[in-house]
């Protein structure tokens, strides 16, 4: 693992208001505007395809449950970035995640690469596995197909980013010799994967140019990072050049949590205490993901606060 200095940035990201009680054009469009003005680092989106009317995700007591109530209504995940790449200039956008498998590898890379023109280069691709199954039965892709099929997606994706003439014999996707355009402005996107499971971890590090492991804990998403970096070090690449983005699924609040709180959550001065811990642990980036509950005008002074306290 490489060294960091304290010295060291730690870049700072948010996820758009995309889902929850704030969900809407305009509340999108005043986040965006705002943390790039207050000097955040990147914006981010992510795919929820349907909220199943059927209990899919375990309870507090261990049974199953439905989804919560704020994926009633997520935003398109790269629809909501092209309307956000023309109200900005210099923020990176970012999805964590969209779940690669759920999409046909040559439309997703077009659709990727042209947001990428639109915005001067200024994308990240974050993939996914995905989890639901009623999401790949409603997208015709077969649940076995998670993990070979999804190594399987990123390289048709990065062909279709290459040279043409674009050629690719997969396992599962197969691209007859031709010219796909447009191009990524840099001639290629960085791909970084969501992950938390070993497994996923070690794909990140053999295939990814980064991770977004959800940080629930200073010990937890450490260890992600060793393993991560360390494996990639394993198969003859250059860890220090791949990203990690610690992910809080911890929402953003005006007043302070008690002692007990979540890692990575509280009010911003809690916030940026915890994010001085990262700075020694392999952490390039720490991104917001969760919906606030606080008001948009409160949320904007919350972002403004927590930049000031974190250089």
């Amino acid at each position: 693992m490489r060294n960091r200095g304290k010295k060291d940035l730690l870049k700072l990201g948010i996820m758009l208001p995309v889902s929850g009680v704030h969900a809407s054009p305009a509340n999108i469009t005043t986040i965006a505007q705002a943390a790039e003005r207050l000097g955040y680092d990147s914006l981010w989106t992510y795919e929820r395809l349907l909220r199943p009317m059927a209990p899919v995700v375990p309870g507090p007591d261990g049974t199953m449950e439905r989804l919560p109530e704020m994926y009633r209504t997520t935003f398109e995940p790269l629809q909501t970035l092209g309307h956000v790449a023309a109200l900005t200039s210099r923020i990176t956008l970012g999805t964590s995640v969209i779940d690669a498998l759920l999409h046909t590898p040559v439309v997703l890379a077009r659709r990727l690469a042209t947001l990428d023109q639109f915005s001067g280069g200024r994308v990240v691709a974050g993939f996914g596995q995905g989890w639901m199954a009623q999401e790949f039965a409603t997208a015709g892709v077969p649940w076995k197909r998670r993990g070979a099929g999804f190594d399987d997606v990123i390289a048709a994706v990065r062909a279709c980013w290459g040279p043409d003439p674009v050629e690719h014999r997969g396992r599962f996707y197969g691209i007859e010799a031709s010219e796909i355009n447009p191009k990524p402005v840099r001639g290629h996107i960085p791909v970084v994967i969501g992950a938390n499971t070993d497994a996923g971890i070690d794909r990140a590090a053999r295939i990814a140019d980064g991770i977004t492991p959800i940080a629930f804990s200073l010990d937890g998403v450490t260890a992600q990072v060793a393993r991560f970096r360390e494996g990639a070090e394993r198969l003859g690449r250059d860890a220090s050049a791949l990203i990690v983005t610690a992910q809080s699924n911890t929402p953003l609040v005006a007043k302070p949590m008690a002692d007990d709180r979540p890692f990575l959550g509280g009010a911003p001065r809690q916030l940026a205490d915890d994010i001085e811990r990262l700075r020694d642990r392999g952490v390039d980036a720490v991104m917001f993901a969760s919906p606030s509950a606080e008001e948009i005008d409160v949320q904007i002074e919350i972002l403004d606060e927590l930049r000031s306290l974190v250089p």
